[in-house]
């Protein structure tokens, strides 16, 4: 029963992380002052300091390690997974430089993962993935 609760109260802090990065990219007032690559340095240091996720690391693993790496956090249900490539694809679809393609490659990736874990279809990842294929 105890490790349950640990594994829900992961799953919950994962999730409410993910949130707070997707508001901090996609929602709210835009502060033009902060420019975008200023977000995704707070996003990684924000990762890196809540649940030690190391999104450099990440985006320089291969597929194999990158779906080890994701599914070594306890935290990372497939709902999570889907938030972190979601963000991602966002950063990778707003970024103009040549990075953008590999935030858009490690999206596709983290997609195909939660295709695999999940039971059940999600037409909304269905769109998320064509549109990252069609941006590749």
């Amino acid at each position: 029963m105890v490790q349950r609760d640990f594994i829900l109260s992961e799953i919950e802090k994962i999730g409410t992380i993910m949130a707070a990065i997707g508001q901090k990219f996609f929602g709210g007032k835009e502060n033009l002052s902060v420019t975008p690559e200023m977000q995704v340095e707070n996003a990684k240091e924000m990762l890196l300091n809540e649940i030690n996720f190391d999104l450099d690391k990440f985006l320089d693993l291969n597929m194999e390690d990158s779906n080890e790496y994701v599914c070594s956090f306890e935290g990372f249900s497939v709902q999570n997974i889907e938030l972190l490539a979601e963000s991602l694809s966002q950063i990778g679809f707003n970024d103009n430089s040549a990075a953008s393609r590999k935030y858009l490659e490690k999206a596709l990736q983290l997609y195909e993962l939660c295709n695999l874990k999940s039971k059940t279809y999600s037409f909304e990842r269905a769109a998320n993935i064509q549109a990252i294929q069609n941006a590749l």
